[in-house]
């Protein structure tokens, strides 16, 4: 006993490091590295030399705090960050009534255009010098103006000839957490749920404020705490006690909170027989519910809502409608001014029709019916995000309901947190996809924040990769992830490419030779996932449950869209879901010139092929390959495309920190083994159809189909508990 303990207190100093500094990754895009040999060094420490930020709100001081915190890593030493109006400073940050007159008029027509959340950051000439103002209407501009102003300090631009007005095009944009009451998260990747609710409301922990702190440095103002298969506990009293604890550190951040309400709630904690949402009394019990929220929580969101869908209770249940539910909910909050947030991800086991075109089906006939506070989310392609889908066929075809767009930031299709997977690229391919349905230009991007259709409210949301991991995300660089989200959320006319330079630029280095590469990497990612996954258009052929993995083979669960086998048709002939007006007719539901151009495969783009059309093997692509060969030589550039993941990566190490590194590496050579699993199972499995050699180039597997068959994955992580 006396060895172990001498061997003990040897061993602790070796930890006291680990403890005395933040974990490697925790500071997010946040790192604030110090500044050194860059030409804008002497400009910076010009800058700051005498700071004016006046206000005595939360939201300020959080910005004089954030500005301390910064400028004292980037710059070496702590600034002078006065709380009233220096007689000449050389940065002067403030509302624009507390601005002096002379600069007032200097930034009036801009912040007519900024908004109650945009900001002005412009070099001016005052008192015949020039100095930085950083102006906004309100707050929580100021702090959104200060974490902008650090960013590009971050990225070592110049402020000396700067001009900026930015403000948000979308009005919520949104965080879903699928977080569970017992901290499992559902499609979670990166540990448990932040919300220790066993220990609120007494105790705030400091992640709750580094989080509201990430998320408002990217512009994030709503967060729904709580998974979308509602447990209906949160809206018990003890739970909105713990709820409002969190409300209280979010609000000077400028983020509300949602939760999402079982809509069978009025029974399970209630004390009513049904949850008819025509019944007086079922009104009477949510109208009193939200007098109860909002008496804890002014400022809350509302509700978000999973109805009629994968078996969570809605108005179907008692012969009523989605505008039934809605509007229901709707109107018990509209006194208080929240929103409800119904989501559109609804197929049935008793609809025989195409998956893809139920929701459509579903909402479209209802369009105008909703309440002005009553949001449709809907995901962002048709089935449920696939690594590549059309965009969902719903955006544009509801012109008098403003539709929230919902994202994927969390990787449930894509490998979870062992793949690096750049997500704001397909989230910018479906923002840039043209619907036409007001003629060439209607983008998705224009219908989702509400330009396009004159709507008075937008909306997007991302279902979070974030949990109490701690880098906060699992993999390094799916922190990109959640940055890119905010970004495009702000701005969804920003390119990915630009959000990858940002990122890389705040969060590792500023050295050409880092960002050169690891840019194009990031780019080329999801690229890379889509063909050693799910190529040419093919979808939803992972395994069942946990999607990890592939399972083109499995055909025996209950429903039969809940079996690959429904989604690639892979037979003698060829493979392909036929959604022609010979088989399911899905493109009815795309607007003119889109549905002839996808009724053809000839002029169909080639990574939709086989989502839209039941094709011959023998089929030839546009580069004169078989449709076999094509899909083989896909799965194999996947692969190939991982091993230069792996390769660029390796080169990067002197730009990055030890324990970052050596991460990003060990999760590399995993996805490269299960980018070879992926190839080799699929092209196993559908060669007992097509009955061909693999082409030349192609990788040989080295294991049978029966033990990609055989393989199992009771207890992959982000699986829903069975006691739930």
């Amino acid at each position: 006993m006396a060895r172990h303990i001498i061997v003990l207190i040897l061993c602790l100093p070796c930890f006291f490091p680990l403890f005395a500094q933040e974990p490697s990754g925790y500071n997010l895009w946040l790192p604030y590295s110090k500044i050194s040999e860059s030409p804008v060094l002497k400009e910076y420490t010009d800058i700051t030399k005498t700071i004016s930020l006046p206000g005595a709100s939360q939201t300020l001081q959080i910005a004089r705090t954030e500005l301390n915190r910064a400028l004292k890593k980037m710059l070496g030493a702590p600034p002078s960050v006065a709380t009233s109006l220096r007689a000449d400073p050389t940065l002067l940050i403030g509302t624009k009534d507390l601005l002096p007159p002379e600069l007032q008029k200097m930034v009036n027509d801009d912040l007519s255009r900024a908004g109650d959340e945009g900001f002005v950051i412009k070099s001016v000439k005052h008192r015949k010098k020039k100095i930085l103002l950083i102006s906004a209407n309100g707050d929580i501009g100021i702090l959104y103006g200060v974490f902008r102003f650090l960013n590009l300090m971050q990225q070592h631009q110049s402020f000396v000839k700067i001009s900026l007005v930015d403000y948000p095009k979308i009005d919520l944009r949104m965080l879903n957490h699928w977080d569970n009451l017992d901290r499992t998260i559902e499609r979670g990747y990166a540990g448990f749920s932040l919300w220790n609710w066993q220990k609120l409301p007494e105790f705030i922990d400091q992640r709750y404020i580094d989080y509201a702190r990430a998320n408002a440095s990217i512009g994030i103002n709503a967060v729904s705490l709580t998974n979308v298969n509602a447990n209906a506990l949160i809206l018990t009293p003890m739970y909105l006690e713990k709820v409002k604890a969190l409300a209280d550190v979010f609000r000077p951040y400028g983020i509300k909170v949602y939760l999402t309400a079982r809509f069978s709630a009025p029974i399970e904690i209630g004390t009513l027989k049904t949850a008819d949402p025509l019944d007086p009394n079922v009104k009477q019990w949510w109208a009193d519910k939200a007098d109860q929220i909002y008496s804890l929580i002014p400022d809350f969101g509302g509700f978000l809502v999973k109805a009629n869908s994968e078996g969570q209770p809605g108005p179907q249940n008692y012969g009523r409608n989605h505008v039934d539910g809605a509007n229901m909910l709707a109107e018990s909050l509209r006194p208080h001014g929240g929103n409800v947030i119904w989501r559109a991800f609804v197929y049935s086991e008793h609809d025989a029709d195409d998956r893809a075109k139920q929701a459509y089906t579903e909402f479209v006939p209802y369009d105008g019916k909703f309440m002005d506070n009553v949001l449709v989310q809907t995901k962002n392609g048709p089935i449920d995000f696939q690594p590549r889908e059309p965009f969902h066929p719903m955006f544009g075809a509801m012109p008098k309901t403003p539709l929230m767009m919902e994202f994927q930031i969390t990787q449930e299709y894509l490998g979870f947190s062992t793949h690096l997977v750049f997500l704001p690229k397909l989230y910018e391919e479906v923002l840039d996809a043209d619907t036409y349905q007001q003629g060439e230009g209607s983008t998705v991007a224009r219908i989702i924040d509400g330009t396009l259709q004159n709507q008075k409210i937008s909306g997007m949301a991302g279902v979070s990769n974030v949990g109490n991991d701690m880098n906060w995300t699992g993999h390094p660089m799916a922190q990109a992830n959640w940055y890119g989200f905010g970004r495009l959320a702000w701005d969804p006319y920003l390119s990915s490419e630009t959000i990858a330079e940002e990122w890389l630029r705040m969060t590792f280095s500023n050295q050409e030779a880092f960002i050169g590469p690891m840019k194009e990497m990031l780019i080329k990612s999801r690229e890379a996932v889509v063909n050693y996954m799910n190529p040419l258009g093919l979808h939803h052929i992972f395994d069942t449950g946990h999607h990890y993995g592939p399972g083109p083979w499995v055909s025996e669960l209950s429903r039969p869209e809940w079996n690959p086998t429904y989604y690639h048709n892979a037979d003698a002939k060829g493979i392909g879901f036929d959604r022609t007006p010979s088989g399911s007719n899905a493109t009815e539901q795309y607007a003119e010139p889109l549905r002839s151009r996808l009724n053809d495969p000839d002029t169909c783009p080639e990574r939709y092929l086989l989502w839209f059309h039941h094709l011959s093997w023998d089929y030839r692509l546009k580069n004169g390959k078989t449709l076999w060969q094509g899909m083989a030589l896909k799965y194999q550039e996947g692969v190939d495309q991982v091993e230069e993941m792996i390769a660029t990566w390796k080169q990067m190490q002197p730009y990055v920190d030890q324990v970052r590194h050596k991460e990003v590496q060990m999760l590399l050579q995993i996805q490269l083994k299960e980018a070879k699993w992926w190839r080799d199972a699929c092209l196993l499995y559908f060669q007992t159809f097509s009955k061909k050699d693999l082409p030349e180039g192609v990788g040989k597997p080295t294991r049978t189909l029966e033990h990609f068959k055989s393989l199992k994955f009771p207890f992959a992580p982000g699986i829903r508990p069975q006691w739930n």
